[in-house]
């Protein structure tokens, strides 16, 4: 699944408790290398997530507040640990940039709610025809951060080099993530959790899903893939979200149609069995096209 997010168009399951539960620490040591609940500078070394880099705010509050803190100069980001409803007006999302390790607040700031983790009760389990999934053991509300995508970081190069590694039967987990920005620009962020990751790992897709990524910024540009909550999930539903990136899993576009229906032959079933189902998963053939001359990237 190459993954696209598009800005502009468009458990508490910790690493403790994977110790503990002895046919599920099986299971993670048989799929991953390594569990890290946080990103990984990826083995090209072209990015370390884990780099501080951004200011941190001067406020003297346990809770920082809007109008007065630096980190909130876009609004109000989380309201109870909910993320903030983007407005029916509203077609892009705003930058969502949480209080840092630089930062004078405390640690129960309001502003700090992905950089805390996984703070929900999930679990891993065998589906019928998708591989592994992951479902809730508890309620979940509309707009609450569930879990974060993580892996390695890697540089366009290096995720090109793993695409196109691969063969046909193997399972890819490299997302890509693009930030169309208001002067044209386009930020990327490619993700492997393949051999170290974490849970967001076993997530699925499904072409009404349940949740939706944001890209969440703590102490640098590198952000977090954050999951939350499009709506509210009861205990023991499947979590999954859309691999193609719509924006709030808005309907998609005529023209973003056309551009998932390329390459047909090349792209996997979807099995996620909803009423809108595309039957395929969607697909981006950009990491398996030559070098791009034009813009300058290699």
């Amino acid at each position: 699944m190459v993954c696209c997010w598009y800005l502009t168009e468009i458990g508490k399951l910790v690493v403790c408790e994977w110790e503990k539960m002895g046919t599920e620490k099986g299971l993670l040591n048989l799929v991953l290398s390594k569990y890290s609940p946080d990103n990984v500078a990826g083995a090209d070394g072209d990015i370390d997530p884990t780099e501080i880099t951004f200011p941190g705010c001067s406020c003297l509050t346990s809770s920082c507040m809007v109008h007065t803190c630096s980190c909130l100069r876009f609004g109000e980001n989380y309201n109870s640990l909910c993320l903030r409803p983007t407005g029916e007006e509203e077609e892009y999302t705003r930058p969502v940039f949480e209080c840092n390790a630089m930062c004078q607040c405390g640690e129960s700031c309001q502003n700090r709610v992905v950089q805390r983790g996984l703070q929900l009760r999930l679990e891993v389990f065998k589906t019928e025809k998708k591989g592994w999934g992951l479902r809730t053991l508890e309620f979940i509300a509309k707009g609450r951060f569930v879990c974060e995508y993580a892996g390695e970081v890697l540089g366009f190069n290096e995720a090109r080099r793993r695409i196109q590694a691969q063969k046909s039967k193997d399972s890819n987990y490299i997302i890509v993530v693009r930030e169309h920005l208001h002067n044209g620009q386009v930020m990327e962020t490619f993700v492997d959790p393949t051999c170290i990751g974490n849970i967001g790992r076993f997530l699925n897709h499904s072409c009404e899903p349940n949740l939706f990524m944001v890209p969440v910024r703590v102490d640098s540009m590198a952000p977090k893939l954050a999951l939350f909550a499009a709506t509210d999930i009861s205990a023991g539903e499947e979590l999954s979200y859309d691999y193609s990136g719509r924006f709030h899993n808005l309907p998609i576009t005529n023209r973003e149609q056309k551009y998932l229906e390329e390459d047909n032959r090349l792209r996997k079933p979807c099995y996620c069995g909803s009423r809108t189902c595309a039957s395929f998963l969607p697909w981006d053939s950009s990491l398996f096209s030559a070098p791009d001359t034009c813009s300058g990237r290699h």
